[in-house]
């Protein structure tokens, strides 16, 4: 577990082997319930390389002063997270015109 949202990772590592590469990391919430969007990569045998770049969301609660994970949402591909983004946007918009 995690006592400092900074030291947050996905990165996994078994037998030597970086399994899971973390490229980057967004926290898009912080407090008692922490939601951190990250950008990884993941170990692909038959490529003997990385596959191509996923997205996860992850969302940790912190108990006891360590942050404990909770919930995760993975997004499989780019297109995917296009299609999110797009929908995300079109409801903004939709919300903003009505303010």
């Amino acid at each position: 577990m995690f006592e400092n949202i900074d030291d947050i990772t996905v990165d996994y590592e078994e037998g030597g082997q970086l399994l899971v590469k973390e490229l980057d990391k967004v926290v898009l919430s912080k407090g008692a319930w922490t939601t951190i969007l990250f950008r990884f990569k993941q170990w692909d045998n038959k490529l003997e390389d990385y596959g191509p770049e996923r997205y996860i969301i992850r969302r940790y609660r912190k108990m006891q002063g360590e942050y404990k994970p909770q919930s995760k949402f993975t997004i499989s591909s780019v297109r995917q997270a296009k299609m999110i983004v797009e929908a995300l946007n079109t409801w903004i918009e939709a919300a903003e015109s009505q303010e």
